[in-house]
């Protein structure tokens, strides 16, 4: 048996940016910080920066009054930084980029007059903090039949913007069927899905094309993580999410000579290097372990003015 890995994998430019954010946090005080929602979607990463001292809450008066507060990769609604400034909290913001990127275009948009489709999935904290950007003039959709039922004030009137981590090939259809329900609609001039989110699945593709078999790790609730499984699900490959090696199952390695391995944008890269350890554990036969070749993704973003100069 052999194992491919993908290229890119695990961290992306804005979960190394809202880890590094909570680390320097941590360094400038002997206070504790507090961290509103996990600050990505891994539970070792949470439990790490737990251990260093970080305080996860889910809303901004679990903190106490005076403390600093730090808002989570994944943004946070105007609602939410009201509230932390009515408690009194000092707050750092580790919203990724891109993301807010999207709530400046749902500012924009409502400014010009706009009702607002999301493409998202309900209950992920990313949707509600852009939902949160327009209350009263968002309406969120999951999928074509979603489109379908859609009751708007003015057809002539509508914009669109999309949760970062989705699915490209399902944002895609979802458009189409926009477009042509609502020809007017305001699309973006750029894909709102971030690049780390589109070269991940494109790496999954291609392990799609080599292995019989691809292995996601990731966490349950990682969007970006679900949907590179789907990804191969998609192209016919039977596909896993699992949190650690200690989930992969003997039983899915029968009859199968090659194993895709790829992680979601907040899966630190000792978990890959476990799962390819037990793979080869579970396998006498486990003869190569190689990776398609390196992708420099290129992006870095910059911390808050406030943590520059810390060590």
């Amino acid at each position: 048996m052999k194992v491919l890995l993908a290229n890119p994998r695990g961290f992306c430019a804005g979960v190394d940016r809202a880890i590094e954010i909570v680390e320097r946090a941590l360094q400038r005080t002997e206070e504790p910080v507090y961290v509103r929602h996990e600050i990505v979607h891994n539970r070792h990463v949470v439990d790490e920066l737990r251990d260093k001292g970080a305080v996860f809450v889910d809303r901004p008066d679990q903190a106490p009054s005076g403390a600093e507060l730090i808002y989570s990769a994944h943004g946070v609604s105007p609602a939410v930084v009201a509230a932390a400034a009515k408690h009194g909290l000092s707050t750092i913001d580790a919203t990724c980029p891109l993301v807010t990127k999207v709530h400046k275009e749902v500012r924009r948009m409502q400014r010009d007059g706009l009702e607002i489709v999301m493409i998202g999935h309900a209950g992920h904290v990313e949707v509600e903090g852009t939902m949160g950007q327009a209350p009263g003039h968002m309406h969120l959709v999951e999928t074509v039949a979603d489109v379908e039922r859609l009751e708007v004030r003015d057809p002539k009137r509508l914009g669109t913007v999309t949760q970062t981590t989705l699915s490209v090939d399902d944002t895609r259809e979802i458009i189409r069927a926009l477009r042509a329900r609502f020809p007017d609609i305001v699309v973006p001039a750029r894909d709102d899905i971030c690049y780390a989110t589109q070269n991940r699945q494109d790496a999954v593709k291609e392990l799609a094309r080599r292995a019989q078999l691809v292995l996601v790790v990731g966490a349950p609730a990682s969007s970006n993580s679900n949907r590179l499984v789907e990804v191969a699900t998609r192209m016919g490959v039977t596909s896993y999410l699992i949190e650690n090696a200690e989930r992969i199952e003997s039983p899915w390695l029968e009859g199968v000579s090659c194993v895709g391995v790829s992680a979601g944008a907040s899966t630190p890269e000792f978990l890959v290097q476990r799962v390819v350890e037990r793979l080869c554990e579970l396998d006498d036969e486990c003869s190569e372990v190689s990776s398609l070749p390196e992708v420099d993704e290129g992006m870095r973003f910059k911390l808050p003015a406030e943590l520059r100069d810390c060590p």
